[in-house]
């Protein structure tokens, strides 16, 4: 039976028909495992969690209808990812791999380009790299999963992997669960008609083309060389670094106004784009998790939807001021995260052109990819970043955060990530370096005017090269 794909889903789909197979849209999760694995276990669990999960053994097809999504049985689905298990560990001779070699072959792996008409939307490979050590590295396409879609899978795989180590199959749900393709259903009945001025998708729409009229196309970042027809989306990150009294400081003054932290990053970091000559209309993006019902918690699937937080920097406020703005802006969007993005960006239509993305080119999240759900029987787990040198907007600012088990701020982790046909790597080291220094000023001084040289440190406005 064929189902329709989620809005979601319908972006990335006709992205990759646009480009073809492409790591671009790839979620990597890379654990390194240490301790007496029991391969025959895991690979018995992976093949529960695939069963479990529809959305992991699904293919996406054209019909006369639009692209349709088909649930492959799981006897059909699961020796494809078993073939890929058994090619990567058969060339294995005495259990050690050179370091090198080992990084090599997972970037490459994580490198790999999904044919979504043909195979489901997960590979998994896993290397033996000492007598107890071992990667695993689950690739999935964002099609079929999200950051938040970890939890669950780590739960479910920890719990069929404990199941399978004393020889037996995991319990199965006691009810039939909701899969991903209900949730795509759901959807369509939520937002209506968008031609309906009374539908969800309707009024949600008015707000975005009232909220977006006259945002700038293209923002003055402080690009090293001008936009090119022959981009090809290669990328590359530099690391981010706010310490922990700043962190504990910004979460400080979140409450203060009566926002969230992730509020004050947008607002730093719309400060330092103004301060580097971006004008004072500053459209960023910035993604929420999509899960707004508690029973889709336990999916894994592709809900995340992207909204537009567009922050007025004129007047010269101070930092206090800005979080207001920024606050009252990123409310007024989260009331009108329901209708998908490419909807929004295809009813303002925007003037496009190839490797300029819409309505903003500057994207800023505060995430985490925790790897507490894969508790693996008997191993120690440990999750490692690995992505692909590809940059899916002008600038990426990943922020991530640390926490003790008090809930304390322990530090702010993250990336910058660029494109490299547009920036050098010190152009934007010295973006990164800004950002944690205007964060210090202004956690040092909220009412300090951003126009004030204390407010936007020296070396956030005038980067060494």
């Amino acid at each position: 039976m064929t189902l329709p794909l989620s809005y979601a889903q319908q972006r990335l789909w006709f992205l990759h028909r646009l480009q073809g197979p492409s790591p671009t849209y790839n979620l990597p999760l890379l654990l390194r495992l240490t301790g007496p694995l029991d391969r025959d276990a895991l690979l018995g669990a992976i093949a529960d969690v695939v069963e479990r999960h529809e959305v992991l053994r699904t293919v996406y097809r054209r019909s006369a209808q639009g692209p349709v999504q088909l649930v492959l049985p799981a006897g059909q689905a699961l020796p494809r990812i078993f073939a890929a298990l058994g090619q990567d560990t058969e060339e294995e001779q005495d259990g050690q791999q050179v370091g090198g070699q080992v990084e090599a072959f997972l970037r490459d792996a994580a490198g790999y380009g999904f044919d979504l008409a043909k195979e489901p939307p997960l590979r998994v490979h896993l290397r033996r790299t000492g007598p107890a050590e071992h990667v695993l590295l689950l690739l999935m396409h964002h099609i079929a999963a999200d950051g938040w879609s970890l939890g669950p899978l780590g739960r479910d795989l920890a719990q069929c992997y404990r199941a399978r180590r004393t020889g037996r199959a995991p319990a199965a749900p006691q009810e039939p669960g909701l899969q991903y393709a209900d949730y795509a259903l759901w959807q369509q009945e939520l937002l209506g008609e968008e031609r309906d001025p009374a539908s969800v998708a309707g009024q949600q729409l008015a707000y975005w083309r009232d909220r977006l009229d006259g945002a700038p196309r293209q923002l003055a970042l402080p690009y090293d060389r001008a936009r090119t027809h022959g981009a090809d989306g290669a990328g590359d990150t530099v690391p981010l670094t706010i310490g922990a009294d700043t962190h504990r400081a910004l979460h400080r003054l979140a409450a203060g106004a009566g926002a969230s932290l992730s509020m004050v990053l947008h607002a730093l970091v719309a400060a330092l784009l103004t301060a580097r000559g971006a004008g004072t209309d500053i459209p960023l993006g910035t993604v929420v998790s999509g899960r707004c019902d508690e029973g889709l918690d336990d999916l894994v699937g592709f809900f995340v939807n992207t909204l537009v937080i567009r922050v007025d920097t004129g007047g010269d406020p101070d930092f206090g001021q800005l979080l207001a703005r920024v606050r009252e802006s990123s409310l007024a969007a989260y009331d009108h995260q329901d209708v998908p993005f490419d909807r929004v960006v295809r009813a303002l239509n925007p003037p496009r052109s190839p490797g300029l993305h819409p309505l903003f080119q500057t994207m800023v999240s505060l995430q985490s990819q925790d790897a507490s759900g894969f508790d693996l029987d008997g191993l120690r787990v440990r999750a490692e970043e690995l992505r692909p040198d590809i940059a899916q907007f002008d600038l990426s600012v990943v922020f991530r955060e640390s926490l003790a088990p008090d809930g304390t701020g322990q530090g702010l982790g993250g990336f910058v990530e660029y494109s490299t046909a547009l920036f050098d790597r010190a152009t934007v080291r010295d973006l990164a370096a800004g950002l944690a220094a205007l964060a210090d000023a202004v956690c040092a001084d909220p009412a300090l005017a951003l126009s004030r040289p204390a407010a936007v440190p020296a070396a956030a406005v005038s980067p060494s090269r």
